[in-house]
């Protein structure tokens, strides 16, 4: 049998080779170099846009500074000369989709948007508010396929004017716990989209939720932080109780000392359970975990509660208990104090004042000795 040449084998598999080719990483078009921006909003949700970044100076070196707004992106729809035809809105950036993508549920200016990805195109106005789009098409090439049938959303915003900007940049110029301020910069204008995270709490416990069915689970102290989370912000209490016990006698996991004790006592006293709560509190305060400073500190955040009177048997406890150790005679003072018996509180705090550790704590007893001789409080 004949053998084939080269060339004859090379142009028989030819037809392989295309089917095994792949696109080559060219530069971007245009010299608009690809980027990307991403956000986390409360913590746990993000937010990200991928985008390609043109510049206010032309490929061949012309300064356009006055020339972006209203010509080379114009105002309103406009028939873009490709595509399907209809008349589409700007692309928001160059080249691709530019997409924008949301990890949970948000409201764009008070409209809700579910998660997910969405082509993020823009409707320029001469004057009055300009136009978001969001569309469910995240794979066109700029807006050239654009179909308003595809929008998720559209919200109107108004444009300010900011300091010059070179590349087209997407940035977060305003973030809080649960929103953030998302801003189109380019030349001499900026325009704006809030963001913010639906059902903030909810978001966290869920999330709490299913960490704790896995290794975080193991750590007795990850329950205690999820019921904090839901004493600190009063909501999910239910919840936040059903973990504070958790941390308390979970199998292979609860661990009894003061502070899980005193979390459970502190959500108890959150429901308005006080009988539970004082109940687990003073369980807390006579466990052998529990040290001079933590009853302290737990005197002194009874009376941020307004409890008073249970605060000072507190630091009554704690002052005979270890015996006037350093800091029970400080608790003494603010206990009594609270309570309006200034002249006792008076005696402890020049004891404070004698026997503090440090200049801080002693500057501190002297500016509590002089207030309680004004009969004023140091709570």
């Amino acid at each position: 049998m004949k053998k084939l040449s080269i060339p004859i084998l090379l142009i028989l598999m030819l037809p392989g080779l295309k089917l095994l080719s792949q696109t080559l990483s060219m530069p971007p078009s245009g010299e608009n170099q690809k980027s990307k921006v991403v956000q986390h909003i409360g913590g746990i949700a993000t937010v990200s846009v991928e985008y390609s970044s043109p510049d206010v100076t032309a490929p061949n070196g012309e300064d356009r500074t006055g020339k972006i707004w209203g010509q080379l992106v114009p105002y309103g729809l406009t028939d873009l000369g490709f595509g399907n035809g209809n008349p589409g809105p700007w692309r928001a950036g160059a080249n691709e989709n530019t997409v924008i993508h949301f990890s949970n549920d948000v409201m764009i200016e008070g409209q809700d948007l579910p998660a997910g990805s969405y082509g993020l195109h823009l409707i320029a106005a001469e004057s009055g508010p300009w136009t978001w789009i969001f569309s469910h098409n995240t794979s066109q090439w700029g807006s050239y396929f654009y179909n308003e049938n595809e929008d998720a959303l559209r919200v109107e915003v108004q444009p300010t004017a900011c300091e010059r900007t070179e590349w087209l940049t997407y940035e977060f110029i305003d973030r809080k716990p649960t929103e953030a301020t998302l801003a189109l910069k380019w030349e001499k204008m900026q325009v704006p989209m809030r963001i913010e995270v639906q059902d903030y709490n909810d978001l966290y416990v869920e999330t709490f939720g299913k960490e704790l069915q896995g290794s975080a689970g193991f750590n007795y102290q990850n329950f205690v932080a999820a019921s904090q989370f839901c004493l600190s912000n009063d909501t999910h209490l239910e919840q936040g109780l059903a973990w504070a016990e958790a941390a308390i006698s979970a199998p292979f996991v609860g661990v009894r000392n003061f502070n899980t004790l005193q979390n459970k006592a502190s959500i108890l006293l959150k429901m308005g359970k006080s009988d539970e709560a004082e109940e687990v509190m003073m369980a807390a305060v006579h466990d052998p975990t529990a040290n001079a400073f933590q009853i302290h500190q737990l005197g002194r955040q009874l009376i941020s509660m307004g409890q008073k009177e249970k605060a000072l048997e507190i630091f009554k406890y704690n002052h005979d208990h270890f015996e006037g150790a350093w800091p029970t005679n400080v608790g003494m003072a603010r206990g009594l104090a609270a309570v309006g018996k200034y002249e006792e509180a008076l005696k402890y705090a020049e004891m404070a004042y004698e026997e503090a550790p440090d200049q801080l704590n002693k500057d501190g007893m002297k500016d509590a000795v002089e207030k309680l001789k004004m009969k004023q409080d140091i709570n």
